[in-house]
């Protein structure tokens, strides 16, 4: 089966089987491996987050879900997913066998070593220490003694911590239960901390949404990310999931999939401010016409304002050398189509670049999955949709996947090339390579959106004491 192909394929769910055994109909002296396919699902414990589990465009997604939803195939079976808000917990879940692992961006310690089996490392993180450019930038571990230190409870922070403070006693820090990055980062950027240590990976993704943060010196040496294992269940599944290892790192796919989260990732400092500046002073005047126009064509709205951002900046007078204009940046020939009768109206403006990605958006082939079936069509918004075609055919000729925005985005900067073009049906795409930046820099501006809601949110109100489970497909 083509890796890319189980990658990227949806598995629908049912309500969540009640009962405190994983697999009540199995029968236990199976290895656990067995009982798991006889079940017919693998339960993973996770937590939300951008590196790990969070909704996207009204669906299920993140680097940890689809690389579990990627193994859940590997073993015929459908992916079940309970997330924890507390950390401590979540162990405890892997401890007791009430879930089958855990994928959840958790470090490899040598005291988790012990109490877990851990897969193969799949990504290297840092501890930074964060704090508020506004402060004096923290040196050595003597700056922060007298300080407010906060860090997730049961975390590696803490542990490391503790090592640390066999050798500065003075060190202290809070641990803070039911608590995510997100909330520490909060905590930090409106000055009820002074520091936070969260890992390098989750700081990154946070950037473009906490602009006035900083990492100082990193509080240990890189440090690998794995699943765990029960340690007092059999290593069956363990097993397979290290050959399920082996098949991702020599497909390929599981670099892909490190591409596709965190490849279009990049902090710019003024672009950041720029883009927080204008959440405050444009958005908030078209951001009831992005929600209603999204709700009517099942859209996230938050996708729509992201494009509208890249076109125009949120700016209904925007126009550019080519005569395109308007918030949407409307060709005459596409606003017509649209019933735009005036380009310079936010609302009609809004109204009509939405009907027309999502015209697009229909339009593209059956065989073309989410997440790539959007970014098709955002690259069709910018470029065109025969440019698009043309691209895809490229990709196919030469042995690629033509339903993969991965392959057919490295075609388009080709469209340039006459003789490229000139064997195409379309010709000339001169947008084609700023298509490519077209569509990382709206999957930014929609990721920095989403985090943007998610730090207010978090920033009025209580995390959730209870532990939430659900399944794909079925998420509350």
């Amino acid at each position: 089966m083509n890796s890319i192909t189980w990658l990227i394929r949806t598995i629908m769910g049912a309500a969540l089987a009640a009962g405190f055994l994983l697999v009540p109909a199995c029968q236990p002296n199976l290895p656990l491996l067995e009982q798991v396919q006889q079940a017919g699902e693998l339960i993973v414990a996770t937590q939300e987050g951008p590196t790990t589990y969070y909704q996207e465009m009204d669906r299920p997604t993140g680097f940890e879900f689809e690389l579990a939803k990627a193994y859940a195939e590997f073993l015929g079976v459908e992916l079940k997913v309970r997330t924890y808000p507390d950390l401590g917990d979540l162990l405890q879940a892997v401890r007791r066998g009430e879930v089958h692992m855990a994928a959840a961006g958790l470090t490899v310690t040598p005291q988790r070593s012990r109490e877990f089996r851990f897969s193969s490392p799949y990504q290297q993180i840092t501890q930074q220490l964060i704090f508020h450019s506004d402060q004096p930038t923290p040196k050595v571990v003597e700056d922060l003694l007298g300080k407010k230190l906060v860090v997730i409870a049961n975390s590696s922070h803490s542990e490391n911590l503790s090592r640390l403070q066999q050798d500065y006693p003075e060190l202290t820090w809070e641990e803070k239960h039911n608590s995510s990055a997100l909330t520490l980062l909060n905590m930090v950027n409106d000055g009820q901390a002074d520091f936070a240590v969260v890992d390098s990976n989750v700081f990154n993704t946070y950037r473009s949404v906490f602009p006035e943060l900083s990492s100082s010196f990193e509080l240990k040496d890189p440090e690998p990310l794995a699943w765990a294992f029960s340690s007092a269940t059999d290593a069956s599944l363990f097993t397979s999931a290290e050959l399920f290892f082996n098949e991702v790192n020599e497909s390929g796919a599981l670099e892909e999939l490190r591409i596709r989260f965190f490849g279009h990732r990049a902090f710019d400092y003024v672009g950041a401010r720029t883009f927080l500046a204008h959440l405050d002073s444009r958005l908030v005047k078209y951001e009831d016409t992005f929600k209603t126009v999204a709700k009517e064509l099942n859209m996230d709205w938050r996708l729509l304002a992201a494009i509208g951002y890249q076109e125009s900046l949120w700016n209904p007078n925007a126009i550019s050398p080519t005569g395109v204009r308007g918030l949407m940046m409307l060709t005459q020939r596409t606003a017509k189509e649209m019933g735009v009768t005036n380009r310079r109206d936010a609302e009609q403006s809004i109204l009509g670049g939405a009907h027309y990605f999502n015209k697009l958006y229909q339009r593209l082939p059956a065989s073309i999955a989410e997440p790539n079936r959007t970014w098709f069509a955002l690259a069709a918004y910018n470029v065109g949709y025969g440019h698009l075609m043309d691209a895809r055919r490229l990709a196919k000729k030469d042995g690629m996947n033509p339903d993969n925005w991965f392959d057919v985005r490295q075609k388009l900067p080709l469209l340039l090339r006459r003789e490229v073009y000139s064997q195409t049906r379309h010709g000339r795409a001169r947008s084609g390579a700023q298509s490519v930046v077209y569509v990382r820099n709206i999957r930014r501006y929609y990721e920095a959106l989403v985090w943007a809601t998610e730090r207010d949110y978090h920033r009025h109100t209580p995390t959730p004491q209870s532990v939430v489970a659900m399944r794909v497909g079925l998420v509350h």
